[in-house]
């Protein structure tokens, strides 16, 4: 079981001195749509340089296009990115098809995926190994959480990881490590936090008290 942070709405200079504060807790570093968006793989080539023994995930939520805006995060050193569910199957196995060609992974985000069931046969079909449950932070603010999402892939995938992401904290890290997802995803419970490192390092703790942290 993996930790990754996900820094969305931080600065590069005020991202990486948080990362720094929180390195020893987390496995996975998320360079975040809002933070993609506005720094774009200037992001991902930082990060990778300034932890070079982390893992770098780009969230492109890549809707189209998916060999070619795989590849500009593959080229730019990470280890992950990531296409959206409801996208079209082709996409999704186009950048398959590029996180191969780099030995890399792809993650498929499943917001908004009405129906995961099928969903999730159809994608472990095409190839994928890592799926995403995502509640979404509008639909955090409308009251869904997560955990409902996170049954259900753990129920109905066979061969794929499984990660979560949603508003989780170090108040209920413990009903998800129950769950026993690959990868947990925490955000703003850490950056918002006011002492990120003791948020990072309890959610760390609740991991390893289940016996899943790597």
């Amino acid at each position: 079981m993996k930790l990754q942070l996900a820094l969305d709405e931080l600065k590069l200079n005020d991202a990486i001195a948080l990362a720094q504060r929180v390195r020893e807790y987390v496995d996975i570093i998320e360079i975040g749509t809002p933070f993609v968006i506005d720094e774009g793989m200037n992001a991902v080539r930082k990060f990778k340089q300034q932890f070079p023994e982390k893992e770098i995930l780009s969230d492109e939520k890549i809707m189209d296009g998916g060999f070619l805006e795989s590849e500009l995060a593959f080229n730019a050193g990470a280890e992950y990115v990531t296409v959206l569910g409801v996208t079209d199957i082709l996409t999704i196995k186009a950048c398959l098809k590029a996180a191969k060609a780099h030995g890399r992974q792809l993650v498929v985000d499943m917001i908004c995926v009405a129906d995961l069931p099928t969903r999730i046969a159809e994608l472990e079909q095409a190839g994928a190994e890592i799926l995403a449950v995502h509640t979404g932070a509008d639909q955090q603010a409308a009251g869904r959480q997560p955990l409902d999402d996170l049954r259900v892939m753990k129920t109905h995938a066979r061969r794929a990881k499984i990660a979560v992401a949603g508003g989780i904290n170090s108040k209920t890290i413990d009903q998800y490590v129950a769950l026993q997802p690959d990868i947990i995803i925490v955000g703003s419970a850490i950056t918002h936090a006011a002492d990120p490192q003791l948020e990072a390092r309890l959610i760390k703790e609740a991991m390893l008290k289940a016996g899943g942290a790597e």
